[in-house]
């Protein structure tokens, strides 16, 4: 796998990384969060960093960003780029009370020490750049993530075929970042009521400078649910909050990098050629993983082409990193 030049550090909350690092030989997510600097646009076949901490990887592609449609019903059709001005539709306004309701019930992992860690396991792919024009996808792989639940502690990432790294606690409580990070520690401190959600999540958004708003709403969303633990009723207002966003649309029969079936809660960039999907079991509602789809034909990847891939196996709250459960 060829390595890009790493990327200057810059100075932005930690939800946002998943813009800016390229892929090396770990999944860690550098940041250091002041809104003195904003962040850049979103760029092409990006890796899905790591939410649930400060400091983790989002393997971005260098590629030349297309110009998005403003017309609903422009290249992509429905739900193609230029979608961030539409209403979403009622499928998903629907589909996102169901998960809601679901996430009320989800069982609780009681007292949680704030010397413990939030360990996720998945299987993952992400597509990475080959020089110059051209990208490839990884093959599917085991993830594990043990992250810290008070961000004091240094968590640890395990990748099969990458190696193993470190993740050194660089946003901490009551400094610049830590309110949009995933800490389990500050997720349980977020609002529980749909219109409050609502609020901190266009508040946080602004931070997010180079991206329209209602797609960085969806992206730090994403990050606050990928490998980190949301308490019950945190979860249930995300989900509320999601469906007031424009452009929520549904997939229907798509799977997750395991083979399991679902159906999708999905937005498409309007900056950037490929649409973001939540994968739910169809029945329970449980999240089950997350995709990337591109939208059109772009640097050798063609349209409709999975370029991120992500199947959560396990999630547990365990004494130290590298335990598992």
């Amino acid at each position: 796998m060829n390595q890009l030049p790493e990327l200057p550090e810059r100075d932005l909350p930690p939800g946002r990384h998943r813009l800016l690092k390229e892929h090396l030989m770990t999944e860690i997510r550098h940041a250091t969060a002041t809104v003195e600097k904003p962040a850049p646009v979103r760029r092409k076949w990006l890796r899905p960093a790591l939410a649930a901490t400060a400091v983790a990887t989002a393997a971005a592609v260098a590629f030349v960003v297309l110009p998005s449609s403003s017309s609903p019903n422009g290249p992509d059709g429905p739900g193609g780029p230029g979608t961030s001005a539409r209403p979403s539709s009622r499928s998903a306004v629907a589909l996102l009370e169901d998960i809601a309701l679901a996430a009320e019930h989800e069982k609780s992992y009681g007292t949680v020490r704030d010397d413990q860690f939030v360990y996720v396991e998945s299987k993952v792919s992400y597509a990475h750049d080959e020089g110059g024009a051209k990208s490839t996808i990884d093959p599917l792989h085991r993830q594990e993530v043990w992250m810290s639940v008070d961000g004091l502690h240094t968590g640890l990432v395990r990748e099969t075929g990458v190696g193993s790294h470190s993740v050194p606690p660089d946003v901490k409580p009551g400094k610049a970042g830590w309110d949009v990070s995933s800490f389990y520690n500050n997720v349980r401190t977020l609002p529980t009521d749909a219109d409050a959600m609502y609020d901190y999540l266009a508040k946080s958004a602004l931070k997010y400078g180079g991206q329209e708003q209602n797609q960085a709403m969806f992206v730090l969303v994403g990050d606050l649910l990928r490998n980190s633990i949301v308490p019950p009723e945190q979860s249930a207002a995300l989900f509320r909050a999601v469906a007031r966003i424009p452009g929520i649309t549904t997939v229907e029969h798509v799977v997750d990098a395991e083979g399991r079936p679902g159906v999708a809660i999905a937005r498409t960039d309007p900056d950037n050629p490929l649409r973001d999907e939540w994968i739910f079991d169809a029945k329970t509602y449980e999240f089950l993983g997350e995709r990337e789809v591109a939208t059109k034909d772009n640097a050798g990847v063609k349209k409709g082409t999975v370029t991120a891939n992500t199947a959560v196996l396990r999630r547990a709250v365990v004494d130290r990193a590298g335990q598992r459960p």
